[in-house]
């Protein structure tokens, strides 16, 4: 394995995150505290969520083409421009003006994101590598893991950061101090990031964006619903339920959702572990699949009955944050094991556009959801997302054993 290319791209991955969770919180938190309904902050990032959908496609090629250090750079120096374009916001603009305004930067932060994740995610297929492909796998299997869970656990990070950067300096000075701390990060890449992972002697095809395997098709669609599932209730009704109902402050809700994200980035990277004691990777797939749903809908029935609804909210968001990590590094390891050398920034990033899509659709449920029943309205849409996902997790192909894949240790 080459380490020093691991830790550069994750390194680059760590800073692009924390200003990502950052900057969702700021946004969300600002514009509701300026008066703003639910659906028009859903608004506010749904560009941000097509801009992925579009740039997961197209990135894969580009990637294949360019190599991933330039899409990697390129995902950075494209995220310190949204902050700063993000700076110049004004209260005395029209509201549409400013919402116009904030999708478009949102937009290009989504174009970033997805830019920087498909790289770092794809680079490891190039990274990892073994004469032993029982060792890769296990291998892979744990770096994946941990790149994915330490991302998570630094957005959660980025969340705490974003809260408290906006109750200390303000909208503007944060959004400025995240830039310049990005911008330091990206010259470090340009000098130091030189392997151009993944490039091919053999240019594709604009036409192969569109993934023809199956098995990477259903994937992708179980993915689809498992991250419509999550930003049903998380991008804009826990948020607000927590800053309206409970009247937490934004400290406050920065706070809770950094711990809850910091808190699935660890069980992330310890994913592994409970797979190989699950069984098979794919019947793992389908076991946790359906676990999540069924957490999910006793969540949304004890707020229905009343049953203490704010620990019922809060106690339950802790168990599905557990339980969703664990699909997720599962998803994450299955799609490098079902696409090989040659396809792999393309199939990544057709999966990630899949997931994108499934985020575009959460956060415009969300705020549909939330504007029309609550918190609780939100956990039921959830619900039915997740028992899709676990239908859709049925009709995965088999691969190799869990205990193969995450090794003994």
């Amino acid at each position: 394995m080459n380490v020093r290319s691991y830790a550069l791209v994750t390194g680059a991955y760590w800073a692009f995150t924390i200003t990502d969770g950052a900057l969702r919180m700021l946004v969300l938190l600002h514009f509701a505290f300026l008066g703003y309904d639910p659906l028009t902050l859903a608004f506010l990032f749904l560009l941000y969520e097509f801009c992925g959908v579009v740039t997961n496609l197209c990135g894969g090629w580009l990637g294949t083409r360019f190599g991933l250090r330039s899409t990697l750079l390129s995902g950075l120096a494209l995220q310190v421009v949204a902050l700063v374009a993000l700076s110049f916001v004004n209260r005395a603009w029209l509201p549409w003006v400013s919402v116009v305004w904030v999708m478009g930067a949102q937009g290009m932060s989504g174009i970033a994101k997805d830019l920087t994740k498909m790289s770092a995610k794809s680079a490891l297929k190039f990274i990892v590598k073994d004469a032993d492909r029982d060792v890769e796998h296990s291998r892979l299997f744990t770096w994946v893991a941990v790149l994915t869970g330490s991302k998570n656990t630094l957005k959660g990070v980025g969340f705490f950061v974003g809260g408290g950067l906006l109750a200390w300096l303000g909208f503007t000075t944060a959004l400025w101090a995240m830039a310049g701390g990005l911008f330091v990060v990206l010259c470090l890449g340009l000098l130091l990031v030189t392997d151009q992972l993944g490039t091919l002697r053999q240019k594709p095809s604009i036409r192969t964006i569109l993934s023809k395997s199956p098995a990477i098709n259903r994937l992708s669609l179980a993915r689809f619903f498992l991250f419509g599932a999550r930003d049903i209730w998380f991008v804009v009704g826990l948020p607000l339920y927590l800053y309206e109902v409970l009247e937490w402050s934004f400290e406050g809700v920065g706070a809770f959702m950094a711990c809850w994200v910091i808190g699935y980035g660890l069980v992330q990277s310890l994913a592994p572990r409970f797979v190989a004691r699950g069984g098979r990777v794919v019947e793992s797939a389908r076991l946790w699949a359906l676990a999540l749903a069924l957490v999910t809908l006793s969540i949304a029935l004890a707020t229905t009955l009343g049953l203490r609804p704010e620990r019922s909210i809060l106690v339950g968001l802790a168990v599905f944050g557990v339980v969703f990590a664990i699909n997720s590094s599962i998803h994450s390891f299955l799609i490098l094991a079902y696409t090989d050398d040659r396809d792999v920034a393309l199939d990544v990033g057709f999966y990630y556009s899949a997931n994108a899509a499934g985020r575009l659709a959460g956060t415009l449920f969300s705020g549909l959801a939330y504007l029309g029943g609550g918190i609780t309205a939100c956990l039921w849409t959830s619900a039915a997302f997740l028992l899709v996902a676990w239908c859709c997790s049925l009709a995965l192909p088999g691969t190799t054993s869990a205990g193969e894949l995450a090794g003994e240790s």
